[in-house]
């Protein structure tokens, strides 16, 4: 697939150097982590690997064309390269919370490693980290949110609203000034953001003119119409939002307090923020598990049938007769009392926390298995009987090789369709789990813990809500674009609509 259509005569390489300069950039980034004293917790080391696998997969599906072609008609779908973007904001997200160092602490005699461990996205964070209030603060709030008792310059005691520490601290008059303020640091927010974007886009486009050696001018009305293979004028528009947002989060995030602050003064926004990166581990994390069990033994139960069919059917139908959430909670208590025995095993809270979802990742792996097993046999039992690999096994064909070269590539549709239907539910799993108290560790930021703790808030008065509005709105815009993207994925890669049918 091109990023435009080629002249007569001169292929376009755009795709090769843009790939190069990926890994120069990903090289760069992993070196200059590398002099930060990094720290590679469980879970970081599988995100990696799971980035390595889909960097795999995709240099294979580029060799297939049954793969590519499926592949075209999303890239091709406005509605998927808009969710597609959305998505690569999270991961991008939930990558910088996951490189991990000690940070360095300045002393008298000089700098220390702290034994603390903090990541890239809490450096770029540092002042919602830092800008901690004393207790409850409502959205861009400049007093706090319950009246305390207060001393005036003359002595005399008042029960009244004190000011914050940092929210909206700069303001002489917060009545008369604090609308005007947001107003204004939102509109230079606003039009720095769109300034970087059209620098960006502009530069990117006249590069490519230039190795096209065409009129940028043209190519830009091009992209504007939409006359390109990929939507490109959706995919610039929407990271251009995500960049304004970026930018107005980041000038008003510094003055007032997005989404107020929880219990114990801590703000909202960077608790939403830090919650991303557990959301996809439990999505992501929890597929690179369940995938091979559920592609080995529902392959060849299909393919092998006989007493390998029953055994492994007898496996998935006695795992799903155990209600999922009892076995989830039997596993986290067994967790909890092991953590509690070996104390000394485990340094920082970031390391019981990250073993704890982990752990959690594994047990929902293990536990959802079975359906994509169950679809994956009853294709290979049809895909046994097919023409090609009857021919095969007449031909003397090893069964592994066979299962290899020939089944799998051809239910690889099946596994891809249910691998991103599945990711918005176990993204919603962790949120329920957490809200009962079996899911992760109550130390470590996630939407199911922030709307536990929100679930006591809405029973004060007055109703503390935006801690549950904050979860929600992430966890929402998350999961509605990963089933906007399944939807497209589902579509192009179902074979009886290719060939035109909707079946029943």
């Amino acid at each position: 697939m091109t990023l435009w259509p080629a002249q007569p005569g001169r292929p376009v390489a755009l795709r090769d150097r843009g790939l190069l300069f990926l890994l120069l950039l990903a090289a760069v980034c992993l070196a200059a982590y590398a002099l930060w004293r990094p720290v590679v917790l469980w879970t970081d080391g599988l995100l990696f690997l799971l980035l390595g696998v889909v960097a795999c997969f995709v240099v294979y599906a580029r060799r297939q064309e049954h793969l590519r072609e499926p592949w075209r008609q999303v890239a091709r779908s406005r509605v998927a390269m808009a969710a597609a973007v959305v998505l690569a904001a999270y991961a991008i997200i939930a990558i910088l919370d996951s490189l991990h160092f000690h940070p360095s602490i300045k002393t008298a005699g000089g700098n220390v490693v702290s034994p603390a461990v903090v990541s890239v996205l809490d450096k770029l964070l540092r002042p919602l980290r830092e800008h901690t209030e004393t207790t409850y603060s409502a959205p861009f709030a400049t007093h706090a949110y319950a009246k305390e008792m207060m001393e005036r310059p003359d002595g005399t005691r008042v029960r009244d609203y004190p000011r914050l520490r940092y929210g909206g601290a700069h303001l002489a008059d917060p009545d008369r000034d604090e609308a005007a303020d947001v107003l204004q640091t939102a509109a230079v927010a606003v039009i720095e953001g769109g300034a970087a974007c059209a620098l960006v886009i502009g530069g990117a486009l006249m590069f490519i003119a230039l190795l096209r050696r065409q009129p940028a001018g043209a190519l830009l009305r091009r992209v504007l119409a939409g006359r390109t293979d990929v939507p490109w004028n959706v995919v610039l528009g929407t990271a251009s939002l995500i960049v304004v947002l970026v930018f107005v989060a980041a000038h008003l995030g510094g003055r007032y307090h997005l989404f107020g602050t929880d219990k114990v003064g801590q703000d909202v926004f960077y608790q939403a923020l830090k919650s991303i990166r557990t959301g996809l581990l439990i999505g992501t994390l929890t597929t690179l598990v369940m995938l091979p069990f559920a592609i080995l033994l529902g392959v060849m139960a299909g393919y092998f049938r006989g007493w390998v069919d029953d055994v492994i059917q007898y496996l998935y139908t006695t795992l799903n007769s155990v209600p999922g959430v009892l076995l989830i909670a039997a596993a986290v208590l067994m967790l909890q009392v092991y953590m509690a025995n070996h104390a000394d095993s485990f340094t920082s809270i970031e390391q019981r926390s990250d073993l704890r979802l982990l752990f959690l990742c594994i047990i929902l792996g293990i536990t959802s298995w079975t359906g994509l097993c169950r679809l994956l046999r009853g294709e290979a039992l049809k895909l046994r009987e097919s023409d090609f690999v009857q021919a095969a096994r007449a031909l003397g064909v090893g069964h592994f090789v066979l299962l290899g070269r020939h089944i799998v590539p051809n239910v690889m549709h099946i596994v891809m369709i249910t691998v991103v239907l599945d990711f918005s539910g176990l993204v919603l799993a962790e949120a329920v789990l957490s809200y009962i108290n079996i899911g992760v560790d109550p130390a470590m930021n996630s939407w199911g813990n922030m709307i536990n703790g929100a679930r006591l808030e809405m029973a004060r008065d007055p109703v503390v809500w935006w801690s549950l509005a904050a979860a929600f709105s992430f966890m929402f815009v998350l999961v509605l674009a990963a089933n906007l993207f399944a939807d497209v994925v589902r579509d192009a890669f179902d074979p009886r609509l290719r060939r035109g049918g909707r079946g029943t």
